[in-house]
């Protein structure tokens, strides 16, 4: 799998989250959208290996997580998101609010039964064209 591909997963998921979302199926809309994070953070790593580098075996291991916090340290966007998310920041501080809903997203929630309203507040911190976080993951993917 590389970058073009997890960038296509992504796009797919998030679609597959706002069909879900629209068929009343809030479980598995809410598991999707954050699937869509995770690949969309993939492919931000994958952007950082170079062709015909041998891996480095600690980082390949920590990148192979759904562990979304350490997946946007390991694509180095810490210090992007504080300074996007600034009050003067490129996007603006709704960016940073997004965050804090979409780093919770983990891959034991395919497992829980959730509300409409845990799906809308996700998918909505994931898509919202302006702040949401996967607009502001292609910007940089």
């Amino acid at each position: 799998m590389n970058r073009v591909d997890l960038q296509q997963l992504a796009d797919d998921r998030v679609l597959d989250a706002e069909a879900l979302l629209a068929a009343g199926r809030w479980s598995a809309a809410y598991y999707l959208a954050g699937y869509a994070v995770e690949c969309a953070l993939k492919a931000c790593v994958a952007k950082e290996t170079r062709e015909f580098d041998f891996p480095d075996r600690d980082r390949a291991r920590e990148v192979f997580t759904h562990d979304l916090a350490s997946l946007l340290k390991h694509a180095k966007l810490e210090k992007r998101l504080a300074a996007d998310s600034s009050t003067g920041g490129v996007v603006g501080p709704r960016l940073l609010s997004n965050w804090l809903v979409v780093k919770d997203w983990n891959e034991h929630s395919r497992y829980r039964q959730l509300t409409e309203a845990d799906a809308r507040r996700l998918i909505l911190a994931v898509t919202s064209h302006a702040e949401g976080m996967l607009p502001w993951i292609k910007l940089v993917w």
